[in-house]
């Protein structure tokens, strides 16, 4: 299976700018093959993932920027609009409500992806070479396995991240031939059927002042002046950290239960509704920040890469008030 490692990048005075040029070019790549596909739908023509991609050779002529990014990396660009209009149709065939999607601005299209090749790695020295960009220097906490199916490169705030997608054999996990069931919540994040409770960390809550207060800080300034973004870039860390901490707590928590039991029932809620119906904004507030989907997530995947590793597959069974995933 495909494993990611993230590794914290430091370009330097010389790259940094190369790589907002390049994120720069492929946001207008995105943007342009976005408004082309839907003056298309709207003049009866269907667009194709095929047409699109051999639109980028002509628009090479009418925006010469384009040869200076990697070729791989434009038709990722591609693959990645037609990844999300299939994600908007397959949630429209399920009912729901949906829009359009969104042109992308400057603080929203932060990756390049080199796929397969464009990128020469030196484990040795902890250095990306990534063609038209230039060697990227990184820290190599841990090591990543080969084959390198591919290398991203992506911003977030003012740092710079590479992340290594490499093959891997997941080995079979140890887990004991139990079930449990559990029941998530806000007082306590779950609660399990052999009395575990495993407590709500809050991190939002306890980022809530610090946050309220740059905020007002941005509000008093001129935007896009240069402390109105020194202040932004101190938001985006404060989110970027709750994020991180988030996600290493579900990543950790579901974890522990996947290689614990064999059979996990999970309360089946409805969170968008709850959400929707929640009388107060704190509640509201609460509930998203507890992240219970991307929890039922994380289980679902775990669990299905420890199936697919013994060539089984996953019954799932979906009742009124419970989901069963089963693996064995």
């Amino acid at each position: 299976m495909l494993i990611s490692y993230k590794y914290r990048a430091y370009p330097d005075a010389t790259v940094e700018p190369r790589l907002h040029a390049a994120l720069d070019t492929c946001r207008w790549l995105y943007n342009t093959l976005l408004e082309e596909c839907n003056t298309a739908r709207e003049n009866g023509f269907t667009p194709t993932m095929r047409g699109s991609q051999a639109r980028i050779v002509t628009l090479k002529d009418e925006n010469p920027a384009l040869k200076e990014v990697y070729s791989k990396v434009l038709q990722m660009v591609n693959y990645t609009l037609w990844s999300n209009i299939r994600a908007l149709s397959q949630s429209k065939k399920k009912g729901r409500k949906i829009g359009k999607l969104r042109f992308k601005s400057a603080f929203r299209y932060r990756t390049l992806t080199y796929n397969q090749s464009g990128f020469k790695i030196d484990r040795e020295h902890s250095a990306i070479t990534f063609s038209k960009i230039g060697t990227v220097l990184f820290t190599m906490h841990r090591p990543y396995t080969v084959p390198v199916k591919g290398v991203l490169i992506t911003r977030s705030g003012d740092r710079w991240y590479v992340i290594i997608q490499a093959e891997q054999e997941v080995s079979r996990s140890k887990r004991e031939g139990r079930s449990a069931g559990i029941d998530l919540g806000l007082n306590a994040f779950a609660v399990d059927s052999d009395g575990a409770v495993i407590e709500n960390p809050r991190f939002y809550e306890h980022s809530l002042d610090r946050i309220k207060k740059i905020q007002q800080s941005i509000a008093r300034k001129q935007r896009f002046s240069r402390n109105w973004t020194k202040a932004k870039s101190r938001l985006e860390k404060v989110y970027e950290h709750i994020t991180n901490q988030k996600n290493d707590f579900l990543h950790k928590l579901s974890r522990q239960y996947v290689d614990t039991y064999a059979t996990i029932c999970v309360e089946d809620l409805n969170i968008k509704y709850l959400k929707e119906n929640s009388k107060s904004r704190g509640l509201r507030r609460s509930i998203h920040s507890a992240s219970w989907g991307r929890f039922f997530s994380y289980l679902s995947y775990k669990l299905q890469v420890l199936v697919r590793t013994s060539f089984r597959s996953i019954p799932v069974i979906r009742r009124r008030c419970a989901r069963t995933v089963e693996a064995s």
